[in-house]
């Protein structure tokens, strides 16, 4: 929560801020929780400042959450026993209506899971560049101010981070062909037809399960096909949703607590990636669609 008071007119400034600002440091950092911190040191900064000086204020702010977002990356990097891979990006849960996931204003303004994944493979300072410009739109000679770096040095930043993206494994199919693939996952696994999974499933595909033990990662379509067998019996009743704009399935017990929520990423007709939730305790803390 914020500590401004909405009578004070910097106070005002920054507010009218507040929602971009956090956008800015959520895609940086991947987490809603850490960018709210990064925004409110920002306040902070701002309160001490006489801002009488500050010719632009949303130039200014943007740099400050930049910098201290900077900051994290870095220290994120430097903690080799404490990595940030150790969990889950933070999802966006909501209900698929039938609508393209482009089509939904809360979805567009998420971050997809496949991208934040990917940006937590750059240095801090590609990340830095790339989210800024490509992102935001932000000059590159006030990024190479924030990095200390020349406007070309920052271009070239921002160039091998776009390129690292667009080389990503990106969903190939959209829309309906997702969902299908998906909805003939589901189908194989209720039925036990083991051969049907492995048709959809890509030979490499990788299922990372958030588990109360921690991250469980399972490797290769055999693998998965055979997990995928044993669990369905465990669901209760679904729904399909998107999880930061890829197609999933949120299911509930029979008391209508969440089981399990999946995200899939699907490339050339086949899921190639599979994201399950299973931890009660992080389901519960989960902003999700209620049991129907």
């Amino acid at each position: 929560m914020s500590d401004t008071s909405p009578t004070d007119p910097v106070a005002e400034a920054f507010e009218s801020q507040r929602d971009r600002l956090h956008a800015v440091a959520h895609r940086m950092l991947g987490s809603h929780a850490d960018a709210e911190d990064v925004v409110q040191e920002a306040w902070l900064r701002l309160s001490r400042q006489d801002a009488d000086t500050i010719l632009n204020l949303s130039g200014w702010l943007t740099t400050v959450v930049s910098r201290i977002s900077l900051d994290v990356l870095r220290a994120r990097q430097s903690r080799p026993e404490a990595p940030y891979d150790d969990r889950l990006p933070e999802f966006v849960v909501t209900l698929d209506d039938g609508l393209a996931p482009e089509d939904d204003a809360v979805l567009a303004d998420s971050v997809g899971l496949a991208l934040l994944i990917v940006l937590d493979s750059l240095r801090p300072s590609e990340r830095l560049a790339f989210v800024l410009h490509d992102l935001f739109a932000v000059p590159f000679a006030e990024i190479g101010q924030i990095l200390g770096k020349s406007t070309d040095a920052t271009k070239m930043l921002a160039s091998r981070a776009r390129k690292k993206v667009q080389a990503s494994e990106r969903p190939t199919a959209v829309g309906r062909e997702q969902r299908e693939v998906v909805q003939a996952f589901l189908a194989a696994a209720r039925h036990g037809d083991f051969e049907g999974l492995l048709r959809v499933l890509h030979p490499e595909v990788k299922l990372t399960a958030d588990t109360p033990a921690g991250l469980v990662v399972t490797l290769g379509a055999t693998e998965v096909a055979a997990g995928a067998k044993l669990s369905s019996a465990a669901t209760v009743r679904g729904r399909a949703v998107f999880v930061n704009g890829l197609p999933g399935i949120l299911s509930w017990r029979e008391d209508g607590t969440p089981l399990t929520l999946l995200a899939f990423t699907v490339a050339n007709g086949r899921i190639t990636e599979i994201t399950a939730v299973v931890d009660p305790a992080k389901l519960a803390v989960m902003e999700l669609p209620e049991a129907v």
